[in-house]
């Protein structure tokens, strides 16, 4: 199976194979401690310029009920070079590993707002908008089970109500809701425009 830094260099390998550039490296103090370190990698204009991607590992190193058939990663790309956002990401797989399963249409509240430049304080979690299917599951990197990425997305307060309400793929679909833009208007239910 290989240690945690041998399934990191893994998860690196496979990274690289797709953006075939270095990343930055933000490790965390684990939580809860006895894991091994979360890092955030960073991809400053990724995938153009003026966005930010980032990865996390060592939440896959956690276990939890749900986990079957694979083991969560986060990533994360918004319309900005703030390093608030992907760090954001770390600092939510380091803290809720093991506690949150990080499901598709799963809400976390982060409970302050994320960056500077919005008021967005939540992400809800679905499949990874810039890589294809084949780049985001089953990923083997010599562990019990293989990694499946998690692409998180930013969300107002208000939003994680209107989220629940409308379901995962009305949200999606609304004319308001950009997945990269962390300054669009919120969306709202109708009635609640205000």
């Amino acid at each position: 199976m290989g240690t945690a830094k041998d399934r990191l260099s893994r998860f690196l390998d496979h990274l690289e194979t797709i953006f075939e550039v270095e990343p930055e490296f933000f490790p965390m103090q684990p939580k809860p401690p006895g894991l091994p370190h979360v890092v955030c990698m960073v991809y400053r204009d990724i995938p153009e310029p003026g966005s930010i991607t980032g990865f996390t590992y060592g939440l896959s190193e956690a276990t939890h009920p749900a986990w079957e058939r694979g083991r969560p990663e986060l990533t994360i790309t918004v319309d900005s070079t703030d390093l608030a956002w992907p760090l954001a990401v770390g600092a939510v797989a380091n803290n809720l590993r093991g506690a949150c399963p990080f499901l598709y249409g799963d809400v976390i509240d982060f409970g302050t707002a994320i960056a500077e430049e919005s008021r967005m304080s939540a992400f809800v979690a679905f499949s990874p908008s810039i890589l294809p299917r084949e780049r985001f599951l089953g990923i083997e990197v010599g562990g019990p089970l293989p990694i499946h990425i998690a692409g998180m997305y930013p969300l107002y307060d208000a939003e994680q109500r209107v989220l629940k309400e409308m379901g995962l793929e009305r949200f999606w679909t609304h004319p308001d809701f950009d997945m990269y833009d962390v300054t669009r208007p919120e969306v709202c239910l109708v009635g609640d425009e205000g």
